[in-house]
């Protein structure tokens, strides 16, 4: 449970429409998302929180860091992409989640296209244990002949090693390059998707692996199941639920950006047939007259753009649906998978043999 304790309804509007919010942000979470189990079961998670915190629209509110709290709070460990290389943002997120949760990320990568952002797994440390591996995947320098001239990644995978219950596995989290080419399927990204997921099987098969298990997951920019960036997924031997498959995840629900891909072992970290994408903008930050209505005051280039020019009616329109309130929460919704980690029936029935 997040701490609420600074939150001053009685003498703040903020404070009392938060308080608000957050009644109806925990009713919907626990309508959409199952109960967290103390060993039998794993909620993992994938959220791209847009630009965390950058201030190109203004830093978050104080409202949005208890909502991003609240969401992340229902969850056993949750990865995160595009963590600003300003920790600011998470170190807020980070005091409100409480002692009991933890983090790592990344250091700010170089080059431009990298967008200097940082990635993150944020774990509570009651149910997940870190287990000593952090590393990130680099690429050897030669591909076979024939293959597509590559480099390196513009934001490499970042890769940790977790325990839970009965179960020890590695987590890759990715914010695939978008490119500079528009379509769905533009090469470098294709390519980019290739060779993390190929080099991730292979890293499974080697006996010196720290874990067998390993599930990918993150920001991927892939536009639909049936586009080559999502079939290079597959082709590696990576699993994805069918559930998720079908549901997009970013805010306009249009794009299958996002996933989450599983390589393990039967019996071992079995997915429960539990998962989804939450969308919180059902009950905060809504896409309403009365919400635009409340947050006018805090926009402050609702009227004007950053040049000081008059913001025309069409830009107004779609100021804060599409970019002031994902600049609050994110232009991307929260994917979540149940994992099975308890396996003492099978252990024992073992024994009878």
């Amino acid at each position: 449970m997040p701490f609420y304790r600074d939150l001053n309804p009685k003498e703040k509007d903020a404070d009392k429409r938060t308080v608000e919010r957050l009644l109806l942000l925990r009713k919907q979470l626990n309508e959409e998302i199952p109960k967290r189990t103390q060993k039998k079961t794993l909620l993992l998670a994938t959220w791209n929180i847009r630009d965390f915190d950058a201030d190109d629209y203004g830093k978050r509110l104080d409202e949005a860091i208890y909502y991003i709290a609240e969401i992340i709070s229902c969850f056993d460990l949750v990865a995160i992409q595009e963590v600003n290389k300003d920790l600011t943002g998470l170190k807020r997120l980070m005091n409100i989640l409480g002692g009991y949760w933890d983090v790592i990320f990344t250091d700010i990568p170089l080059g431009k296209r990298a967008n200097q952002e940082r990635m993150a797994f944020l774990y509570d440390k009651r149910k997940v244990k870190f287990g000593g591996l952090a590393g990130e995947l680099v690429l050897p320098e030669k591909n076979k002949k024939g293959a597509m001239k590559f480099t390196q990644l513009a934001r490499i995978p970042f890769i940790c090693g977790f325990t839970s219950g009965w179960t020890k596995f590695m987590l890759a989290t990715v914010h695939i390059y978008y490119g500079t080419e528009k379509g769905a399927e533009p090469p470098e990204r294709i390519e980019e998707i290739r060779q993390v997921a190929q080099k991730l099987k292979k890293r499974t098969k080697d006996e010196d692996a720290w874990a067998r298990n390993l599930i990918l997951l993150g920001d991927f920019n892939i536009y639909r199941p049936e586009n080559k960036t999502f079939q290079e997924i597959i082709k590696a031997g990576f699993k994805i639920p069918k559930k998720l498959q079908e549901l997009p995840a970013n805010a306009k629900k249009d794009r299958h950006y996002d996933q989450i891909a599983l390589m393990t072992r039967k019996d071992s970290l079995d997915w429960t047939g539990k998962a989804g994408v939450f969308d919180y903008y059902k009950t905060v930050f809504c896409d309403t007259p009365e919400d635009k209505a409340i947050y006018m005051r805090y926009m402050t280039e609702y009227e004007t753009t950053k040049e000081g020019k008059p913001r025309k009616e069409s830009s107004k329109a779609i100021y804060y649906q599409t970019y002031w309130r994902t600049h609050q929460m994110s232009d991307h919704l929260l994917m979540w998978i149940e994992l099975k980690i308890d396996y003492s029936d099978e252990y024992l029935r073992s024994k009878l043999k």
